[in-house]
């Protein structure tokens, strides 16, 4: 009875292991351009999201300098609800692995004076 029911998964775990692989994207990713950014910004409209991002050189504070936009991606917000999963997900492995990350810069500078 024990060998049937084993037999019976059998198709079950093949059918969602044939669906897992079908859902696999192959990707070509030898054209792709790599930049940093430190800066983002998000903005949209009713139907997409802009999100731009840039080098700001002066980090702490308010820049005085202009920051430069460099890649700016528009998406749809199905996308961008996709990618917040993923980056949620990848922060949240991240953080279970080296710890919180601190976003605000004045507390992870080191032996910097506090503002009286």
């Amino acid at each position: 009875m024990a060998d049937e029911t084993k037999e019976a998964a059998k198709p079950a775990a093949n059918q969602q292991e044939q669906q897992q692989q079908a859902m696999r994207v192959q990707v070509e990713d030898k054209h792709a351009v790599t930049s940093y950014a430190n800066f983002c910004r998000v903005t949209g409209t009713p139907e997409e999201l802009i999100i731009d991002f840039g080098l700001n050189a002066q980090p702490f504070g308010v820049p005085s300098e202009a920051v430069t936009i460099t890649q700016r991606i528009v998406t749809n917000y199905f996308t961008a609800k996709r990618l917040l999963h993923a980056l949620h997900l990848s922060v949240q492995r991240h953080e279970q692995a080296f710890g919180v990350l601190e976003t605000d810069v004045n507390k992870r500078v080191i032996g910097r004076p506090q503002a009286s």
